[in-house]
C-alpha cells in the first residue's frame, strides 16, 4: 500500500509548473494551484515577500522560495534546469496573474522546451480576460502587453494596431496613461475605452467613455491599470468620390469588371464599396 503523502506526489510528474496566482482577491486561486504549490520542491517568485503572503494565507509551509525576475533569469537557469532534470517539481509564480504573460518565465520555458522537459500550465485569474469579459466589446481581441515606452515604438506600434478592427488590451501605469492620452486619442479616436482599476478587489473601479472624450477624463488614477479599447465603431467612410475618381473609374470600366474596379479604387481611397459600385452601375446603364 502506498502512503497517502507519496500517492499525492505520484499524481504529479516532475517538471516546470506555470502557476497562476490571484490578481487582487486572495480567494481567486484554484485548488489545483494550491496542491501543486504544496508539492513543489522549489517555488520561483517574482518577489518572495509578495508570494509568502499567499503561501501563509493557505498554510503552505517550509517551501524553498527563490527570487526569479528579469534581472537574474539567465543566471538562474542552470540551477532550475538541474532540479527538473533530477525529477523535482518546480513551480513558477508571479506577483499576480500568470507568469510569462508580461512577466518573467519565457526564458525558462524555452529552455525546458529545448531540453524536452515537462512543462505544465496551472491556469487561473487573468486581468486580460477579466477586463474583456466585462467590456461589452468584441470577444475577438489582441493583448499587446505593457503600453510602448519609446516614442518611435508608440508611433510604429499604434499605427499598426489602429488598423485592426479588434478589441485591444494594454497594461499601463496611471502615470503613463496620463502622458499617453493624446496618442490614444490620435490613433483610436473611433473607439470606446474601458479603464479597469483594482480588478477583483473591494475597491474595483471601471471607467467607460468614447476615446474622443479622453481629454475630459479628470479622475486621478494610481498604480497599474488594464486598458481596453473597443473594435472600431465608426465604420462608414466619410470620403466621397471626387471628379478625378470618377474619371479613373470610367477608364477602368472599359477593361475591368465592376468587382475589379471597386477593388482597384479601394486600394488608394477610403471610399465605401457601395458608393463605388453604384457609380459603376450608373455608367453601365
Amino acid at each position: 500500500m502506498i502512503p497517502l503523502d507519496q500517492k499525492k506526489i505520484i499524481d504529479f510528474k516532475s517538471g516546470l509548473y506555470v502557476v497562476s496566482t490571484p490578481i487582487g482577491n486572495m480567494m481567486d486561486i484554484t485548488l489545483n494551484a494550491l496542491k501543486i504549490l504544496k508539492l513543489s520542491n522549489l517555488i520561483l517568485c517574482e518577489d518572495t515577500r509578495v508570494s509568502k503572503k499567499i503561501l501563509d494565507k493557505y498554510n503552505i509551509k517550509n517551501k524553498e522560495l527563490f527570487a526569479y525576475h528579469k534581472f537574474n533569469e539567465k543566471k538562474s537557469l542552470k540551477k532550475v534546469i538541474d532540479l527538473i532534470e533530477n525529477d523535482k517539481i518546480v513551480s513558477i509564480i508571479s506577483d499576480a496573474g500568470t507568469p510569462c504573460i508580461s512577466d518573467p518565465g519565457s526564458i525558462l520555458v524555452n529552455e525546458c522546451i529545448r531540453k524536452e522537459l515537462n512543462i505544465y500550465s496551472i491556469p487561473g485569474p487573468s486581468s486580460v480576460t477579466s477586463a474583456v469579459s466585462i467590456s461589452g466589446f468584441s470577444d475577438k481581441f489582441i493583448f499587446y502587453g505593457f503600453f510602448p515606452e519609446k516614442n518611435k515604438n508608440i508611433k510604429k506600434d499604434l499605427t499598426h494596431l489602429s488598423k485592426l478592427n479588434l478589441t485591444i488590451v494594454f497594461f499601463i501605469s496611471a502615470k503613463k496613461f496620463k502622458k499617453s492620452s493624446s496618442y490614444i486619442e490620435k490613433y483610436f479616436t473611433d473607439r470606446k475605452i474601458l479603464i479597469c482599476k483594482e480588478l477583483t478587489k473591494m475597491y474595483e473601479q471601471h471607467f467607460r467613455f468614447d476615446v474622443s472624450k479622453i481629454k475630459d477624463f479628470k479622475h486621478e488614477l494610481r498604480g497599474e491599470i488594464t486598458l481596453v479599447l473597443s473594435e472600431k465603431y465608426k465604420t462608414e467612410s466619410k470620403t466621397k468620390l471626387d471628379e478625378d475618381d470618377k474619371k479613373l473609374i470610367k477608364k477602368l470600366m472599359k477593361k475591368l469588371s465592376i468587382k475589379d474596379v471597386v477593388s482597384e479604387i479601394k486600394k488608394n481611397k477610403d471610399i465605401s464599396k457601395k458608393e463605388i459600385y453604384n457609380f459603376c452601375l450608373q455608367l453601365k446603364k
